[in-house]
């Protein structure tokens, strides 16, 4: 039995998880949940799975949590970062998943890597601010840091069939999002609902956006560079639209591997989360026959610019990565409220990039700071962009 503490419960993939666990109860028990805002969610997964900690984003939202539950899990609800690092280093706990959306999953990720716990990683914003530091602890601490993101799994399980001084290029791939051919000028026009209907997958509003950017796969090209050890320079995105192919692994002899499989997120949850077997999750069979249709596009930097902002980034090291992400948060947040128009993103993202700098990356303190400094100039921005 593995001991689980789940931290973004009620998104989409905290629910995947619990579809997981609801599906093999002899192999997974939770022992800890976290989650936002979403308190009914909340209380429903409290009264199922009856976890010995709770932890909500604040103490409003902890006493309505409260009032959907008996008594006698009061005095186990807690709130706030705090509250989700005691969630996170749970001392039951064999395990913690962060499914947290944003740099919120980065204090208790480092928690609970302290308490020795292995990390199922499906934040990437994790290893985006402090990929340096959180992969040190993690050695220090003789954790293992197995990833969820489909992308990252497949290149994960790709890496299985080789020796990693024999790879010569990660490739990570990416859908496209809903505006893959949309024409440059059409974008300022696109409108939120439009920009939140990804083709593939059935995502959180934030993470919809990013993909729909393709900033989601320049963070994807960050984590991968600290999650596998390879330099910026060995790691490529290719646009493929089906969604089928979910990324691959070039070795030095010309051998290309691939990780195939239908879009469900619970087939790299369930991966992780057994490792290294594999369960029978009694999903439909990929159709290869049905597969003929699979595309392969080069990225156009020019129309989908943070991508490349996060290749930038990561060639500047410090806490560039930091700041991109922090002014990517606002600046998404402020999309999703129809404060500014969807080109604008990536502008406030590059222009905070080019005003923020200095610090070093393996200092957690200088990382704070330069997220914090990012997030008030990004609200500057937008407080002032004429949209």
């Amino acid at each position: 039995m593995k001991n689980l503490s789940l931290l973004g419960s009620t998104g989409s993939i905290g629910v995947n998880v619990l579809n997981v666990v609801r599906q093999f109860p002899e192999r997974f028990r939770i022992c800890g949940l976290a989650a936002g805002r979403n308190t009914q969610l909340l209380a429903d997964q409290v009264l199922e799975f009856r976890p010995a900690q709770i932890s909500v984003i604040d103490e409003l939202h902890r006493d309505e949590l409260c009032g959907l539950l008996p008594r006698e899990f009061h005095d186990l609800v807690v709130y706030g970062t705090e509250g989700n690092t005691r969630v996170a280093a749970l001392e039951s706990v064999d395990m913690t998943i962060c499914a947290v959306v944003g740099a919120a999953g980065l204090l208790p990720t480092i928690a609970a890597i302290e308490a020795g716990k292995d990390i199922g990683l499906a934040n990437k914003e994790t290893l985006v601010v402090a990929g340096r530091l959180v992969m040190r602890k993690a050695a220090e601490n003789k954790v293992r840091l197995l990833p969820i993101d489909s992308e990252h799994s497949a290149i994960f399980q790709a890496l299985e069939a080789g020796r990693r001084e024999d790879v010569s290029q990660l490739i990570l791939t990416a859908s496209g999002g809903p505006f893959l051919h949309t024409p440059a000028e059409e974008l300022e026009a696109v409108t939120r609902d439009e920009a939140l209907n990804h083709p593939n997958w059935s995502m959180g509003k934030k993470i919809s956006i990013d993909s729909a950017t393709l900033m989601n796969k320049g963070l994807e090209v960050i984590e991968a560079h600290w999650l596998f050890n390879m330099e910026p320079g060995a790691i490529s995105v290719v646009v493929h639209p089906q969604s089928i192919v979910h990324s691959l692994v070039e070795y030095q002899d010309g051998s290309v591997l691939a990780q195939l499989g239908i879009p469900d997120m619970k087939i790299p949850i369930a991966y992780a989360l057994s490792y290294p077997e594999r369960l029978a999750l009694g999903l439909k069979s990929l159709n290869l026959w049905q597969c003929s249709d699979l595309e392969f596009y080069e990225p156009d930097y020019r129309r989908f610019p943070a991508l490349r902002l996060a290749f930038e980034a990561l060639d500047r090291g410090g806490v560039s990565t930091a700041v991109l992400n922090a002014a990517n948060e606002e600046a998404v947040a402020a999309f999703l409220d129809m404060q500014i128009s969807f080109p604008m993103i990536s502008t406030i993202v590059e222009q905070a990039m080019a005003r923020i700098e200095g610090g070093s990356d393996e200092q957690l303190q200088d990382l704070l700071e330069a997220d914090q400094a990012a997030r008030e100039l990004a609200r500057s921005l937008i407080s002032s962009n004429p949209f």
